[in-house]
């Protein structure tokens, strides 16, 4: 059983030993440029170049809500792009964030997780622009990361 660990900190200077991966929540209109992604392009390009192709080409591959891709941006760090936010505005059908698309993204990297050993980093997911509330994501990390043995590190900025 893996553990979910809530420190201070930045997200994207993980603080771990060997393999990790930071996971963040993207949209699933091709946007980037606001919330936590604008902290990940600071540190690197490669996240958000990835990004922007994979929803350019998305007639030719994979990318929907519920879809996972994994850039590596150092030798032990890869930034995972979840699509698990459906637009960018909160409107008739309320946030965006979509928690079961969240579910789906979250079994995906816990097996990219085993197959690298990595542990996972992240801010509170889905709980700034998307709108989601931490109450219900938290259960789904449970479920999906550390029910599985995959330790989570929860960063809160300031």
């Amino acid at each position: 059983m893996g553990t979910i660990r809530y420190i201070k900190g930045d997200a994207t200077q993980p603080q771990a030993k060997g393999n990790k991966i930071i996971a963040h929540i993207c949209n699933d209109l091709g946007g980037w440029g606001k919330g936590f992604v604008v902290a990940v392009s600071k540190r690197w390009p490669e996240p958000e170049a990835a990004y922007r192709a994979w929803h350019k080409d998305r007639s030719q591959n994979n990318f929907a809500l519920g879809a996972i891709e994994l850039v590596q941006v150092e030798p032990y760090i890869w930034v995972a792009n979840m699509i698990g936010q459906r637009g960018m505005k909160t409107g008739s059908n309320g946030p965006p964030i979509r928690y079961e698309a969240v579910r789906s993204c979250l079994k995906k990297l816990a097996a990219e997780a085993e197959t690298l050993g990595a542990s996972i980093h992240m801010p509170r997911i889905g709980c700034g622009l998307a709108g989601g509330r931490w109450e219900a994501i938290e259960p789904i990390i449970t479920d999906e990361l550390t029910s599985r043995g995959v330790d989570v590190t929860v960063y809160d900025f300031g």
